[in-house]
């Protein structure tokens, strides 16, 4: 089976290479440095974390006492919240971050991409930034990530909003390519030279609802964010270190006010998750956009976030 598994993979990447050339393809590591200028531009800061050079945007008052944490998906950045930010941060303190292992950010200095690794991750953050405590909302791995930290630190979390939220075991109806080829650490060698910017158009393509609504640009933010240094190993060992489902007997415990908003075309991770966390966090609320995929704050912000401001308005 692993060796059907590894054949699979080396097939689809050389279908993937047979449409672009391997001339096209070469894509070794960048540096930092060299990604800066376009995708850290103001208020981008880079702040000391856990050893790392964090990159964040912290925007919005300095005195709301109820600050937002955003927190995106795997193999994004602090970019994709761009539309929930312009529509928050005139009354919010919105503090975004590229987490260990992508963008600008890079990789952990040990090699460790546990669940608990990123809930302490958010908590040092939040110490660094001077919060004590604050709404934290999660897209996919980062949804993980926000309902994992008010478990570990149910004193630092106010309220959740959980969008397309990983949690639960699931059977996916469609991965990306990128994501399928991750997932085999036999490929690591090919794959940390090689990237077809095509492959990452149809990962993205994969996790939209309507892929008419994707631009050049923003295909450019995930491939070359991709090729920062560190990043590809870090997605594989992300994926070895960190399974669906590990600890979704936790989220029973979840006593915070919580949002949770899905795409009805996320074909990612299915729609019936948004049930199950409905289901198992009492009061939660849920917000279902039937056109939407798996990054339905990115795909369309203005109809997501009028969702989150109405339920920061309730609570």
């Amino acid at each position: 089976m692993k060796a059907l598994k590894i054949a699979g993979g080396v097939l689809a990447l050389v279908v993937a290479l047979a449409g672009v050339g391997v001339v096209t393809a070469w894509a070794p590591d960048r540096a930092p440095e060299t990604l800066t200028a376009r995708w850290a531009q103001a208020p981008s800061q880079f702040v000391a974390v856990d050893g790392m050079q964090v990159h964040l945007r912290d925007e919005g008052p300095r005195d709301d006492p109820q600050p937002i944490v955003l927190l995106h998906g795997t193999s994004a950045s602090l970019h994709t919240w761009d539309g929930w930010v312009a529509a928050l941060k005139g009354q919010h303190r919105v503090i975004r971050v590229d987490m260990p292992g992508f963008g600008l950010t890079g990789p952990t200095p040990d090699g460790q991409y546990t669940l608990p690794v990123y809930t302490h991750f958010v908590v040092a953050v939040m110490d660094k930034l001077g919060v004590k405590q604050a709404v934290i909302a999660g897209n996919s791995f980062g949804g993980n990530i926000a309902w994992k930290t008010a478990v570990d630190y149910p004193d630092r979390v106010s309220k959740l909003v959980l969008v397309d939220a990983a949690g639960y075991s699931y059977q996916s109806k469609s991965i990306p390519l990128a994501f399928k080829l991750a997932q085999i650490p036999a490929l690591r060698p090919i794959m940390g030279k090689l990237l077809p910017r095509r492959m990452i158009e149809s990962s993205v393509r994969n996790v939209y609802g309507d892929p008419s609504k994707i631009t050049p640009e923003l295909i450019d933010r995930y491939y070359e964010l991709t090729l920062r240094a560190g990043n590809r190993d870090a997605l594989v060992q992300r994926f070895l270190q960190s399974k669906s489902g590990e600890f979704e007997d936790q989220i029973k415990t979840i006593t915070k006010p919580t949002l949770i908003i899905w795409g009805g075309q996320d074909n990612l991770i299915p729609p019936d998750n948004a049930d199950k966390f409905q289901r198992d966090i009492q009061g939660s609320r849920l917000a279902v956009f039937d056109a939407l995929g798996h990054v339905p704050h990115e795909e369309d912000p203005a109809s997501t976030v009028a969702a989150v401001q109405a339920f920061l308005d309730q609570h």
